[in-house]
């Protein structure tokens, strides 16, 4: 007979981000983070002032927070999918958005998906971010 080894998920709530309530901001699982959707909420609550481009900036924000809690960088996404509830604007501000992209996560892009919805959980949200790493073993 053998064992098996059960391993406990670990919840993933950083304090810099709100405290979450009915949700966590991401779950380790094994090296697999499962990074909850983050809009671009401050730490007080508030989405961000501005248009996307600064809505972008404080979710993926939220969202590498989230991975770097679980020990994970930004080369350790493998999917990300971003929800928008104006696809157009997005496109249309697509090189800065892109620079930014390389600024905060570098040039290793992960799978992606962008959605066009109607509308997100707080309705002043343009954008909502969602992902998943895998934690690689680094010698460093």
């Amino acid at each position: 007979m053998t064992q098996t080894t059960v391993h406990e998920n670990l919840t993933i709530n950083p304090v810099s981000l709100p405290k979450p309530s009915g949700y966590a901001h991401g779950m380790l699982a094994g090296s697999t983070v499962y990074l909850g959707g983050q809009t671009a909420l401050d730490a007080d609550m508030r989405i961000v002032p501005g248009g996307i481009i600064e809505q972008f900036t404080q979710a993926f924000s939220n969202v590498l927070a989230t991975l770097a809690e679980a020990g994970g960088r930004p080369e350790d996404l493998v999917s990300v999918t971003i929800y928008l509830t104006d696809v157009d604007d997005y496109m249309a501000n697509g090189r800065e958005i892109g620079r930014l992209w390389r600024e905060m996560a570098g040039t290793k892009y992960p799978a992606m998906a962008g959605i066009g919805v109607n509308r997100l959980w707080q309705k002043e949200a343009l954008i909502e971010i969602q992902g998943v790493a895998v934690i690689q073993d680094r010698d460093n």
